[in-house]
């Protein structure tokens, strides 16, 4: 329950981090098959609590940006990785974002993903990481602190994209009812959260952002290396 209500916070104050902070406890309890679809729904209450307030800064266009090569990504990335050893793909991936976390936490911006074709990498990163370890966020977490959106547009903006993303991702698992204590849990680290976020520096979002990024990558290393 503390995972739980720590994820909804990070989730809430930054616009990510439920998934990566509250799975891990989840997954324990429940146990992969119950737990998975659970931390999905969790998930998917978790983005829309803060969304509910801060709908109107949501930056719809570039959620869907983000979310297009995301949802037609996932599919073609589990068939393409159904028959490989995934921990290399998985080791790399992990350490090009804890490299674009450095470069981006030195103040060193990327043209690249401001365009196009960065919000299709950055969306199709996230449907690989996800098929690959279940942490799908840094890649969007990047593109974000790259984009120089202001913090509420940030925060609403990754809600959106993290809400329909989640939602998409229940209709090919299915529907777990987690257990009603952890939806209180949720929902007191959500609020706690959603008073925080406004006090926060579109600086302080932005650490917040990459701190969370960078969480997510070395996860991802640490569950292929061991």
């Amino acid at each position: 329950m503390a995972a739980v209500a720590l994820g909804a916070f990070a989730q809430a104050s930054t616009g990510m981090g439920f998934s990566l902070v509250a799975a891990p406890a989840l997954i324990v309890v429940l146990g992969p098959g119950r737990g998975v679809p659970a931390v999905l729904l969790l998930a998917v209450l978790a983005s829309l609590l803060p969304l509910s307030r801060d709908w109107r800064h949501a930056r719809p266009r570039d959620a869907g940006r983000l979310l297009l090569p995301a949802l037609l990504g996932a599919p073609v990335a589990a068939w393409l990785l159904a028959s490989v050893d995934a921990r290399p793909a998985a080791v790399a991936a992990g350490c090009g974002v804890l490299a674009g976390v450095v470069l981006l936490a030195r103040g060193t911006g990327s043209s690249f993903l401001r365009r196009p074709r960065g919000a299709w990498l950055a969306g199709l990163g996230s449907a690989g990481l996800n098929v690959i370890g279940g942490v799908g966020g840094p890649p969007i977490g990047l593109y974000a602190a790259n984009a120089g959106w202001p913090a509420r547009e940030t925060r609403a903006t990754l809600h959106a994209f993290f809400l329909v993303q989640n939602v998409a991702t229940i209709g090919l698992l299915g529907f777990v009812l987690p257990p009603w204590s952890s939806v209180a849990a949720l929902v007191a680290g959500a609020a706690g959260g959603m008073a925080l976020a406004p006090r926060l520096s579109p600086a302080a979002t932005r650490t917040g952002v990459l701190a969370v990024s960078s969480a997510g990558a070395l996860v991802l290393i640490g569950t292929a290396v061991l």
